[in-house]
């Protein structure tokens, strides 16, 4: 299984990674909301532990749509243990 992170930076605007943890994970407002503190005070947070092919589809598509809306959001996969 492979994990699915997003990183901060100091760009992207707080609601944009709530709305990217929502539509392309499936997060409820409250829990989309403590993933994005997660990423904002620790630097990175895990999206979802997923198998490599979903993993590997979710993060091109987080990282297309923050290319897409102009904002250096970074999504990246890493295996599991």
């Amino acid at each position: 299984m492979y994990k699915v992170v997003l990183f901060n930076d100091d760009y992207t605007p707080m609601d944009f990674v709530v709305e990217v943890l929502e539509v392309f994970f499936n997060l409820n407002r409250e829990l989309a909301t403590k993933v994005m503190l997660a990423v904002h005070t620790e630097g990175r947070a895990v999206c979802g532990l997923f198998t490599r092919d979903i993993a590997e589809t979710k993060a091109m598509q987080v990282n297309q749509y923050a290319r897409e809306s102009q904002h250096p959001l970074l999504c990246e996969i890493e295996k599991d243990g």
